[in-house]
């Protein structure tokens, strides 16, 4: 295995879930119960939003993990038949992302712990696990389409949560090992620590850009660190990354004093852990210089989802036309691009600018 190549490939940026750009797109059927939702019109949206992708040249998308709802609850038996009855529509589905070059990945929701100590929480975690990993497999995705998760809580000993999420994953059917992807967090578990996981089971890793600032306690050098979890990754099987920027600004907040009525106002500052609305363009062609020689893709994991990757493309281009290169971003193009960030963005004028 091997995270460099000689001639690396184009690079994809990807957002996740929600198209901000187009309020008539939807990512999933999210009627509640009583309105028989089903998987079905969540791929009737998901068609479209894959079309959108195509338009403006994004070839990588992380999907709702709530596409198929009711699909594992233990309470609503009639949804359990749900991803089996959308075989055919999966299958489509799935041919056409694969037709247009989208990649396609979950991620799903921070109640899948798989080192709970709780067999009830496990069990459920996996059952949510098994029902995704068989949608991918229904639309015959290759290997790069993944179940991205985290560790999980720490319950107060982290060698003994981490030997736990090891034991549980020899546990899982095969479906949901070839599909399971292990991301470091920004709180609890770092890089070490699913690296460590990846040595006792063999579980491909994720790197977070902003996660490892936050959660570094080992001072681990960012590129030794990113090249190693790349090389969990089979030779021909392109890895992917997580970037984000933190949240910077200022923020107020208004109290009103429950006696007095009086109004005042106090300054909150930004919680680091917390992502921006879009990503900084020279802290990533920072890292993507750090990263030189080594070869991923990218979700952007910004608050703006798609408008933060349409404003970044041509940001790219202006400021880092070396890093923009390797996702496939030619000057030519600045104008087609500037167009399509134009489409969903208002940028204002500062006072003396040309």
């Amino acid at each position: 295995m091997t995270a460099t190549t000689t001639s690396t490939r184009v690079s994809r940026l990807g957002f996740p879930v929600k198209v901000m750009g187009r309020d008539d797109l939807k990512s999933n059927d999210a009627r509640r119960f009583v309105s028989n939702p089903h998987l079905k019109v969540s791929l009737g949206y998901l068609d479209a939003i894959l079309d959108h992708l195509d338009r403006i040249d994004v070839r990588m998308y992380r999907m709702s993990s709530d596409i198929a709802p009711y699909a594992t609850h233990p309470d609503m038996p009639q949804f359990h038949g749900m991803v089996r009855e959308s075989s055919a529509e999966l299958a489509a589905f799935g041919a056409k992302a694969k037709r247009l070059g989208i990649r396609l990945s979950f991620h799903p929701s921070q109640f899948i712990v798989l080192n709970s100590p709780d067999p009830k929480l496990v069990e459920k975690s996996i059952a949510d696990l098994v029902s995704q990993a068989e949608m991918l497999d229904l639309m015959d995705q290759p290997p790069e389409a993944v179940l991205v998760v985290h560790v999980g809580g720490t319950y107060g000993d982290v060698p003994s949560a981490r030997q736990r999420w090891v034991e549980t994953w020899h546990t899982l059917p095969e479906p949901v090992r070839r599909r399971l992807v292990l991301e470091h967090d920004d709180l609890r578990f770092s890089t070490a620590d699913v690296l460590w996981i990846n040595g006792h089971t063999g579980v491909r890793c994720i790197f977070d850009h902003q996660h490892f600032w936050c959660l570094n306690p080992e001072r681990a050098d960012m590129r030794e660190t990113l090249a190693a979890i790349l090389a969990t990754w089979p030779a021909e099987q392109q890895p992917k990354v997580h970037f984000s920027s933190p949240r910077t600004e200022l923020r107020e907040q208004i109290r009103v004093d429950k006696t007095t009525k009086k109004k005042t106002t106090h300054y909150v500052a930004p919680v680091f852990t917390g992502h921006a609305d879009f990503c900084n363009p020279f802290e990533f062609a920072t890292f993507m210089r750090i990263a030189e020689g080594l070869d991923f893709d990218v979700m952007l994991e910004a608050k703006a989802k798609d408008i933060a990757l349409l404003r970044l493309r041509p940001d790219l281009l202006r400021y880092a036309p070396d890093v923009a290169a390797r996702f496939g971003l030619q000057p030519s193009k600045v104008g087609d691009l500037e167009a399509e960030e134009d489409a969903v963005l208002e940028e204002v004028k500062l006072a003396g600018s040309a």
